[in-house]
């Protein structure tokens, strides 16, 4: 794909004069474009202020042997098929570089390398966001920045003597930066397999610790296009079962895909369902009491979401979650999150699901646009 040149950025106002746009959607990755697609559809004057200096680099950024969970034929957003063979694995790159040609058509629209740093509600309606580069008032905003803006880092790490490498998957890239010796990978979902995986076939000794989160059937080309079916039809809100799972999907890890529980066993990986809770003189300690002798461990503990920059009264649930229906914030007129994780399918934070969800908000954009003041 062509790279797209960084435009010359938008100028924005100050707080006595702030620029004024209809609608900001805050984050420039999969869901804020899809957003920034259909607001474009129906003609609505926007604005997207992604934080990144291009477009996609929150994918270019992740550890280097990263690929999609689901094959190209799923991971399109709105009016944009993914490119290439359609039941290959794109990789984290490849996707950024998707997204970068996707924001072609309104990259006037983007302001990249600004960061919004507090929305406020305004007395009259609408909103006024702060930016690293200026000041905007909107009548709507679009919290697009996902569920994985800040990585959980448990405290035991400080516990570790400091000898041990540790690094969350946020910061590792590639086995160049472990130390010789074993690694203890932390957490057994889609990252944490694919860098236990990683670490032996590279001549570390490996234990992955934690929960397995169970996994899709059949082979790599049964498994994509099942997996996203049962994401977008069968795990939703509109039935019990998806009602059901959702708080334990947003609490954990979701099923694997491309990886199975006999692909870690053939590597010759050491994996225990004990989690690791501790240390013993610098050492890391499972809640079965084993205590392991690494050279490195790789936290692949997740991430959670950073609305601490939104308006008074919005809800942020136990969870971690804001409370909004369809993605309209709950007593919060004019604002809307689109691309949780789980928001109205299990696919709402994937690219090949986010799309149906920026559809609706997009609709109740337009809808209130028109509505008689």
């Amino acid at each position: 794909m062509s790279s797209i040149q960084p435009q010359t950025p938008l100028p924005l106002g100050s707080d006595e004069h702030p620029r004024r746009v209809e609608t900001v959607i805050v984050g420039g990755g999969q869901a804020g474009l899809a957003a920034a697609h259909w607001l474009a559809e129906s003609g609505s004057d926007f604005l997207v202020v992604e934080a990144a200096e291009r477009v996609g680099d929150q994918w270019r950024q992740r550890y280097d042997s990263l690929r999609l969970f689901t094959p190209a034929i799923a991971n399109g957003l709105p009016g944009a098929p993914f490119p290439g063979p359609r039941f290959a694995f794109p990789s984290a790159r490849e996707l950024g570089d998707y997204l970068e040609t996707y924001a072609a058509p309104f990259a006037d629209q983007i302001l990249k390398g600004t960061r919004v740093t507090r929305v406020d509600a305004l007395d009259d309606g609408g909103f006024r966001v702060a930016t690293s580069a200026g000041t905007i008032d909107a009548a709507h905003v679009v919290v697009a920045t996902g569920s994985d803006a800040e990585p959980k880092i448990p405290e035991v790490t400080a516990l570790l003597d400091p000898g041990i490498r540790q690094l969350h998957s946020s910061r590792y890239q590639n086995p160049d930066q472990l130390l010789p010796g074993p690694v203890l990978v932390v957490g057994a979902g889609t990252s944490g397999a694919d860098l236990a995986l990683e670490a032996v076939r590279s001549g570390h000794e490996t234990w992955l610790s934690g929960r397995h989160p169970g996994e899709i059937p059949g082979n790599e080309f049964v498994r994509g296009p099942l997996f996203w079916l049962v994401s977008n039809y069968v795990l939703t809100l509109k039935n019990p079962i998806g009602r059901r799972v959702r708080p334990k999907i947003r609490s954990g890890s979701a099923p694997l895909v491309r990886t199975k529980r006999r692909d870690l066993d053939a590597a010759g990986i050491h994996r225990t369902q004990a989690r690791t809770v501790g240390a013993v003189d610098g050492k890391p300690q499972l809640d079965d009491g084993t205590v392991l002798d690494v050279a490195n461990v790789l936290w692949c503990t997740g991430y959670r979401g950073d609305y601490s920059f939104l308006p008074v009264g919005v809800q942020i649930g136990t969870d971690g979650f804001p409370a909004e229906h369809d993605g309209a914030a709950d007593g919060v007129p004019g604002l809307y999150f689109v691309g949780l994780m789980f928001q109205r399918t299990f696919a709402s934070h994937l690219v090949g699901g986010v799309g149906k969800d920026a559809k609706v908000v997009a609709d109740m954009i337009h809808a209130r646009s028109l509505a008689p003041v």
